[in-house]
């Protein structure tokens, strides 16, 4: 606890380090300051307290000989981090004090901070949280990924339908960065293999340089400090003179342009050729620089190179940096002079892959000649690491298979640990997709639930809730999330309960007012907010939702004076952009959000919102305010998700199917205060395989069969009766997902869920029962179980 007397200190220190960052390093004085010079100048002063135990940490690790973490992923999504970084020092108060005496609006100085788009979903949240633990834990770490210059995408509904423009958050400058021009790796791609000396040579047809950009990511109370370094693309030659003075100027500027392409976008459509290439060059492109970067760190300290996997765990987040296995095997062998089946071994004792996925098409499958056309000496290598895997395990399971390279395949057998993220997922990891390669590596598999943490999804997003809880059970769970559990002699008691209806309610006035300055859209408060915030996917089961939203409208029609809960249906998400499918999702969403919010005999009573451009500071918003949390994703499918702890944390039930981690939320909140419905995924396999089984569920329900016949007359499409063919057609002919033969069970336990909401002091204490008993859920536990069951490391101060 900072004394008052400290914390005057500290705020008249941020005060005069504020105003000397604006006019030194912004060149502005106070009166002619716009709030981007503000929001910089105070970014820049908390990046300066960052600084200190960030090379600290650094000493610390060099000194101790402490092994570090290498945590490989496509997206961190980092969010906005001018709060995350003031809360983590401890400093929150005194910046608003600070802004105070210097005439400045706290709220509009933070929320001026573009999200950092570096990323689309859970996967990338989970890597900004595990960021945050590893240095809370104090774990030496390293973060790598890659700078997007404009990220996933920019969404935006016109006519209903999801728009894609560029993201431009690096128009602005990345404060929080520190760019290493002198740290730069030439990555390849192309060319051929040739043997000199009776070893194999590759000579790239093309080269980029691989440059580094270091944001120091703070743990709680500032004690230690990771890197997360992301990288930029440039060209090795800058620019072709020759061929300008020429008037050739398209030739003169294509080193630049083939770089700026591979660190432009995140995820490149790859429904094309030329997309696919895209993508797969990104992956090789930071997962290579990263590699290198830690060999050369790990080689510095003296180290031999056979003492690798003592001082270094590589941590593969899903299949996108699968390509490491191969490259730190070219590298030992290419470079280092190790025989092949020794830098197989080296390199599998370094390496670790979580899967992230029971869905096929997300395990990624390369074609074979598009990959040794890019890659051929990884291609060679693979073949080598196929070789050696047959050789050993007598088994016929191949990377190289039908002609595609089959990356999951090569992260399992290229890792020492492979991990599931929940203990769902983890048991149909090993009786699914894996099931062969776990008959022959039985070890190899365990589970690592994954978590959330609490210091951006609690502590700084719901202040209101925070208060309470501190309140009521004191400062104990800031550090250690189990102490939540202290809140449990509390949640019958009436005053406890009042408090918490108004954090509720505080919230809720909050994201209405959000709404109404950003989105021109009017909410009752006093309704249930429904909340279904992910990305767009037929698994998840958007679609469900939004028939369950239709049926619920009908019946309100017949019966407008019944005893209805109002509801308030909030949707957040964005498909990628050749997904045609989730995209008519959305727009189905969309037209029946534009008819039932227009008419007048329901709308007291139902409304539907999707804002669009879903992102972590909106998640900020939406999180803290809502009642129920739609977590419906088809059992058997979702990995674990993380959107569901955070809601469950900040006081918001779930209605959920057995799927993913909602099995271990239930079994921690209790199943009283959780809405199970739907089928098991045992049950949900069981059901594809009866001929049938979609028309047999509609014919079974009137209520889904006038949903369903709304959509066909063109009810919510202007009288356009085949705009939403694709999904009537998917829904009675394939329906792998099971939306017809869940509706039913879904609509029942949503009227239950109507009745319980209608008795205040039941629906507080289930809400509050949530938050009390989410501790587990914390990424600072994850990680704990990653160092110790997968990675061999201990925090610093333990060690």
């Amino acid at each position: 606890m900072i004394e008052p007397n400290q914390s005057m200190m500290q705020a008249d220190a941020l005060q005069s380090d504020i105003s000397r960052h604006l006019k030194f390093s912004l060149g502005k004085d106070a009166e002619h300051a716009s709030l981007y010079d503000w929001r910089v100048s105070v970014s820049l002063a908390l990046r300066d307290r960052v600084v200190e135990p960030w090379f600290a940490s650094t000493r610390k690790t060099y000194e101790g000989k402490h092994k570090r973490v290498c945590y490989l992923s496509m997206e961190f999504l980092i969010g906005r981090l001018i709060e995350d970084v003031m809360i983590n020092l401890g400093v929150q108060d005194q910046v608003r004090e600070a802004l105070s005496a210097l005439g400045q609006d706290y709220d509009a100085v933070v929320a001026d901070e573009p999200d950092a788009a570096l990323g689309n979903g859970g996967l990338g949240r989970l890597a900004a949280c595990f960021m945050d633990s590893l240095s809370t834990l104090e774990i030496p770490a390293y973060g790598y990924g890659i700078r997007y210059e404009h990220g996933l995408f920019e969404q935006h509904f016109s006519d209903g339908q999801q728009m894609e423009i560029a993201e431009r958050w690096l128009e602005q400058r990345h404060v929080w960065e520190f760019e290493r021009p002198e740290v730069a790796y030439e990555i390849g791609f192309g060319g051929h293999v040739s043997e000199e000396g009776g070893k194999p040579v590759w000579t790239p047809g093309e080269r980029v340089l691989a440059t580094a950009f270091d944001t120091p990511t703070v743990g709680w109370k500032g004690k230690w400090a990771n890197t997360l370094r992301l990288w930029d693309a440039r060209p090795v030659d800058v620019f072709d003179l020759a061929s300008f003075n020429r008037g050739d100027y398209v030739a003169a500027n294509t080193p630049e342009r083939l770089a700026r392409t591979i660190t432009r976008v995140l995820y490149p459509d790859d429904t094309t050729e030329s997309g696919k290439e895209l993508r797969l060059k990104q992956e090789y492109f930071f997962t290579a620089a990263s590699i290198q970067d830690l060999l050369r760190r790990f080689l510095s300290e003296g180290y031999d190179i056979a003492e690798l996997p003592d001082h270094v765990a590589i941590q593969l987040n899903d299949t996108h940096p699968a390509i490491a296995g191969p490259e730190l095997v070219r590298l030992l062998v290419d470079t280092h002079g190790l025989e092949m089946d020794a830098a197989i071994d080296l390199a599998r004792e370094t390496l670790a892959y979580t899967n992230h996925t029971l869905l096929p098409e997300a395990l990624e499958a390369w074609p074979e000649d598009l990959f040794g056309r890019i890659l051929p000496r990884h291609l060679d290598i693979i073949r080598a690491i196929q070789d050696r895997h047959l050789r050993d395990t007598g088994s016929d399971i191949r990377i190289l298979d039908h002609g595609n390279v089959r990356m999951g395949e090569l992260a399992f057998i290229m890792a020492h640990k492979v991990n599931g993220v929940s203990a769902l997922h983890s048991g149909l990891v090993r009786e699914t997709v894996f099931a062969d390669l776990d008959k022959l590596y039985p070890d190899r598999i365990v589970n690592q639930t994954n978590g959330i943490t609490p210091r951006r999804w609690l502590y700084s997003c719901n202040p209101a809730l925070r208060d309470l809880i501190t309140d009521t059970i004191g400062t104990k769970w800031h550090q250690d999330l189990a102490h939540l559990a202290d809140l449990e002699p509390h949640l019958d008691d009436a005053g406890f309960q009042e408090a918490f209806r108004a954090a509720k309610t505080a919230n809720k006035d909050r994201l209405a007012a959000w709404l109404k300055a950003r989105h021109d859209v009017s909410i009752d408060t006093s309704a249930l907010f429904d909340v279904q915030i992910k990305r767009i996917h037929e698994y998840k089961r958007q679609h469900l939702n939004i028939l369950e939203t239709i049926a619920l409208w009908a019946e309100i029609r017949d019966n407008p004076n019944g005893d209805w809960t109002p509801r308030v249906k909030l949707f957040g998400g964005k498909a990628a952009p050749g997904y045609v499918f989730a995209k008519s999702i959305i727009r189905l969403i969309n037209d029946v959000a534009r008819t039932i919010n227009a008419d007048p005999v329901t709308r007291e009573l139902l409304q539907v919102v999707y804002p669009e451009n879903y992102n972590v500071s909106m998640a900020e918003l939406l999180i803290p305010a809502s009642d129920l949390s739609e977590q419906i994703s088809t059992a058997g499918k979702e990995a674990s998700g993380t959107g569901n702890m955070k809601l469950s944390l900040n006081g918001s039930p779930t209605i959920g199917t057995l799927d993913g981690a909602n099995v271990e939320i239930r079994d921690h909140v209790g199943e009283d205060n959780f809405f199970l419905f739907g089928l098991t995924a045992a049950e949900a396999q069981a059901t594809r395989e009866e001929p049938g089984f979609s028309h047999r569920a509609i014919a079974a329900s009137p209520r889904l069969q006038r949903a369903l016949g709304l959509i066909a007359q063109g009810v919510f499409s202007d009288g356009d009766t085949h705009r939403y063919d694709d999904i009537l057609h998917n829904l009675h002919e394939h329906d792998y997902f099971l939306v017809t033969c869940d509706f039913d069970d879904y609509f029942a336990k949503q009227r239950e869920v109507d009745r319980v909401y209608q008795d205040t002091t039941l629906w507080t204490r289930m809400a509050a029962a949530n938050t009390a008993r989410m501790g587990w859920f914390s990424s600072d536990r994850t990680i704990a179980g990653y160092a110790r069951d997968i990675w061999n490391v201990e925090s610093v101060n333990k060690a």
